[in-house]
């Protein structure tokens, strides 16, 4: 059987045969095909695969030595068939072409941009094969790409290179004349397929047929039937839909590169093929004012906007030499009336953007127009379940049908398929945007739309169901595929066209996966336009569920807000009264959190007992929730025995295999929370060495989840951490990576408390003017959002920068308002600490006045012994031997000092703490 094969592709068949099974090497092929040419290695696979194709079931007999090269098994013969002679009908009619004319290829009047991959590739698969479509969607330049190729491969065909421009025709049975025209043909009567290959004959010849979708049948026949008359022939077409015939090699011309979105650099921006498109013809049209730099993150998103598309970025670029790029930037959501500029001497279909998809879209046959028309509604990609269901369930022939018109489409160049997840496609935006217009005239955008909505609420179904949500998670990459469609159902379904009972179903179902995500603000924006719209769903589960995801995001995005706390109390009511255990744990728990976070610390740890005590007959990793917010509650009040039994009893007994499912039921990872926790209670008892170990630990756990609220946590408690061990440079990065972890995910008040980290190490290297500054930010941070945890902890810091600044008096009122703000809020733990710190800044104001100072620092340490606090005990010990010391009573500062010496641990890590020098100094004087 005859197979179309390239005049490069034939010679190494040839060669292979002679060898007679054995081994030909790459070198020796590229010798004896090319010669001295330069050709790459990709080249002489593209014809080997040619080969392959050719040899059809007899494929297996080429063998490849891996690095070596290639044997044709098997004996092979080679019979020329004798050249057709020419018949007397054509000895009448037909005329070669005169010998002086090589070629009607257009004048080309522009540089080909963005294609120096393209180029090379195209003219060897024109080698290796005699039927190459390049395929692609209007205005993607096939045309442009088609006429480099033939006119660089000009002088390889003695017959020249012949274009034939199908645009024009409305007749797919003037197809033959129109080819024996463009050739220079004279045919007579026997104007058809048969009659064009006797007169080409044995004639090396490339033959263009540019533009071929909307004859495409005509054409189909008539390149089949000259390929296999004409051994010589080769065809290049260009078409938004392939022939589907056999021999043809299909080339989906690409669009161009187009920066992606976080790509800001002047350099990197101009590499980008679609950018340099854009620049080239704007400076054609407009040489005294070219793009500046700054203009170039503004091209870069048009490029992105137009899908790298070489004409509608030509469109762009001749709008904005009149416009500015400013304007056509922001015009771009009217493109289809904004790029009308094409050049005066383009085809009709190409003047303008519209023009370019309507040839394309009239063409279409209704049920593809329909399916076209009804996937507009699809963001980014989409799966054959979800445009089957667009068309309506089991109607139109159901799922194969769907099938064979989105191949359909594929082949014309309207969907493409989607590069990254295979069996999934997409619309190119241009394209999207058009088939929205139609979908709008057509009168059914509605019910497209709420057919859109239906499907992704049965998709996301299982984040709704407490049962399915771990299988959920654990195919998390599935459903965050779908997130663009997810946000165009929730916003169709609230808008004033919409449907907001189904925006409330889908907004409660989807909660644990923004969740999941961590993409918490959207989850409180989504959850409020829920129960704004609420309607007949009040006092539903789905209530339930939009209350307390909408309190637990407003906790954690903009702080214990009243809003929060209500919506939040709302949840628990309403978990309550439908007896649902997994709600009332989150609420619970949630409800705890903000009572904590407020520095409610006596009624966090009621809430934490009855929470207890409801789940005292429940699964383990109920106990181990328990004792993790029994804990943190019994951390701040100073209970460090007790609080550091209950975490590293949670630690231990948690379930680590459920720890995805419950971050996003609890809010928070118990592993890293924990682990954070204790560092307060080991800084506390003094066991240094093990609160830095308990720091990291809980920033690699937070590292494993992968989620933003457990990372923040443990930043900030390994914050305090290091800064309490005097780690400055590990401080500093950890402020650094707080701050903007938190910036990103819109956490005010981690960011707030990233910033306090940051000035605390400023104030601490001995840069206390510079670390005022963000100290008061991020304590008016913290104050805004009632987050109040860390902040007696960073007033005293901000204290000690004044100090150091001799700020005397401003030192002494931010003391004041620590102290005051921990007594009141029941701050136990770091009381002794605060009125240490302030006996040290009244010494400082008057050094004659030490009563007041020697108050203070006796209470601190009675408070510290009271608590087992022994680092804190010895922070004041220091204070009060130093003071003893400096009035001549170095005996009893001895006494007092060196057993809070003895106790705490000797390690490096510790002997570096200036608060363990500043005590050794004294001891050794």
């Amino acid at each position: 059987m005859a197979a179309p094969l390239g005049g490069r592709a034939f010679e190494i068949l040839e060669v292979l045969s002679q060898a007679q099974g054995e081994l030909v090497t790459k070198d020796e092929l590229l010798d004896r095909v090319w010669g001295t040419a330069a050709v790459s290695e990709n080249l002489l696979q593209v014809h080997i695969s040619a080969v392959r194709k050719a040899l059809g079931s007899y494929r297996s007999l080429l063998k490849t030595q891996s690095g070596r090269g290639y044997r044709l098994l098997g004996d092979w013969g080679i019979e020329l068939e004798p050249a057709p002679q020419p018949s007397a009908a054509r000895t009448r009619h037909a005329q070669e072409p005169p010998a002086e004319t090589r070629s009607n290829l257009p004048v080309l009047i522009t540089d080909l941009i963005g294609r120096d991959a393209a180029l090379p590739h195209v003219c060897g698969l024109l080698s290796a094969y005699r039927i190459v479509t390049l395929s692609g969607a209007g205005g993607i330049g096939k045309t442009t790409l088609a006429l480099h190729a033939a006119r660089g491969l000009l002088s390889d065909y003695a017959g020249g290179a012949w274009f034939v421009e199908l645009a024009p025709l409305s007749d797919p049975s003037l197809v033959p004349s129109t080819v024996a025209s463009a050739l220079g043909l004279k045919l007579g009567d026997a104007n058809s397929t048969e009659a064009v290959a006797r007169s080409i004959a044995t004639t090396r010849l490339l033959l263009v047929l540019d533009n071929c979708e909307h004859v495409i049948d005509a054409v189909a026949s008539l390149a089949e039937t000259l390929v296999r008359l004409c051994p010589r022939l080769t065809i290049l077409a260009t078409s938004r839909e392939v022939l589907r015939i056999g021999g043809e090699y299909i080339y989906r011309v690409p669009p161009l590169e187009v920066p992606e979105v976080e790509q800001f650099g002047v350099d990197d921006l101009r590499s980008h093929s679609a950018v340099a498109l854009f620049i080239a013809r704007t400076e054609v049209l407009d040489p005294i004012v070219p793009p500046r730099s700054d203009n170039l993150p503004t091209i870069a998103s048009i490029c992105r906007h137009l899908d790298g598309m070489p004409l509608a970025i030509e469109f762009a670029a001749a709008r904005a030499a009149t416009l500015g790029i400013e304007a056509v930037h922001a015009e771009l959501r009217n493109r289809f009336a904004l790029l009308t500029t094409g050049r005066r001497t383009a085809v009709p279909r190409h003047k303008t953007l519209r023009a370019t998809l309507d040839w394309s879209y009239e063409l279409l046959p209704a049920e593809e127009r329909a399916l076209l028309r009804r996937l507009s509604v699809l963001s980014g990609s989409f799966g054959l379940q979800a445009a089957e269901a667009l068309i309506g369930g089991g109607r139109d022939g159901g799922e194969p049908a769907v099938a064979e018109r989105i191949a359909n489409l594929v082949d014309k160049s309207l969907i493409v398929p989607d590069r990254i997840d295979a069996g999934r496609w997409r619309l190119l935006e241009t394209t999207r945007a058009y088939a929205a217009e139609k979908l709008a005239e057509s009168g059914e955008a509605g019910e497209v739309a709420r057919r859109h909505a239906e499907f992704f609420l049965e998709v996301f179904a299982p984040f709704g169901t407490e049962s399915r949500l771990q299988a959920a998670i654990d195919e998390l990459p599935l459903y965050r595929r779908e997130i663009d469609n997810l946000r165009g159902a929730l916003t169709w379904a609230f808008s004033d066209t919409g449907d907001g009972a189904i925006g409330v179903r889908l907004a409660a179902t989807s909660c644990d996966f923004w969740i999941a995500e961590s993409l918490i603000a959207e989850c409180r924006d989504w959850s409020g336009r829920a129960l704004d719209q609420l309607g007949g769903a009040a006092g539903s589960r789905d209530e339930m569920v939009l209350q307390c995801a909408r309190g637990r995001t407003l906790l954690y995005t903009r702080g214990m807000i009243g809003e929060s706390l209500a919506a939040l109390e709302a949840g628990l009511r309403l978990a309550e009264a439908l007896d649902d255990a997994d709600f009332q744990q989150r609420a619970s728990m949630d409800v705890w959190l903000f009572r904590s976070r407020s520095a409610l610390l006596g009624e966090a740890l009621d809430t934490a007992r009855r929470l207890e005590e409801l789940t005292r007959d429940r699964e383990i990793q109920f106990k181990a929730a328990a004792d993790w917010i029994v804990g943190i509650s019994l951390t701040y009040l100073a209970a460090h025995d007790e609080a550091a039994t209950r975490l590293r009893h949670a630690i231990e007994i948690y379930p680590v295999e459920r720890r995805e499912k419950d971050l996003i039921r609890l809010g928070s990872d118990l592993r890293a929370s924990a682990a954070g926790h204790l560092t307060v209670n080991l800084v506390s008892l003094g066991e240094l060495d093990d609160a830095g170990q308990s720091a990291m630990r809980a920033i690699a756990e937070a590292r494993v989840t992968k989620h933003a609220t457990a990372l923040c946590i443990a930043l900030v408690w390994a914050g305090f951490t290091f800064i309490s061990l005097g780690d400055l440079n590990r401080s500093e990065q950890i402020a650094e990576e707080l701050v903007e972890h938190a910036y990103k995910h819109g956490m005010i008040p981690f960011h707030a408390a990233g910033l306090c980290i940051r000035g605390s190490v400023l104030a601490r290297r001995g840069e206390p003017a510079a670390a005022i500054a963000p100290l008061r930010t991020g304590l008016a941070g913290m104050q805004q959002a009632s987050y109040l945890l860390f902040y007696p902890f960073f007033l005293v810091e901000l204290a000690q920068a004044l100090l150091a600044n001799d700020r005397l008096d401003d030192a002494l009122a931010e003391i004041d308002k620590a102290l005051e703000t921990a007594t009141r809020i029941d701050y136990r733990w770091l009381i002794p600490e605060i009125k240490r710190n302030k006996a040290e800044i009244l010494l400082q104001r008057d050094p004659e006045s030490t009563g007041e100072a020697e108050q203070l620092l006796s209470e601190a340490l009675s408070q510290a012994r009271a608590q087992g606090a022994t680092y804190w005990e010895f922070c004041a010990s220091l204070s009060s031997a130093e003071l003893l010391s400096g009035r001549g009573d170095v005996a009893e500062a001895h006494a007092l000092l060196t057993p809070l010496c003895d106790r705490l641990s000797t390690s490096s890590t510790i002997s570096a703490l200036p608060a363990i020098r500043r005590a050794a100094q004294l001891l050794a004087g």
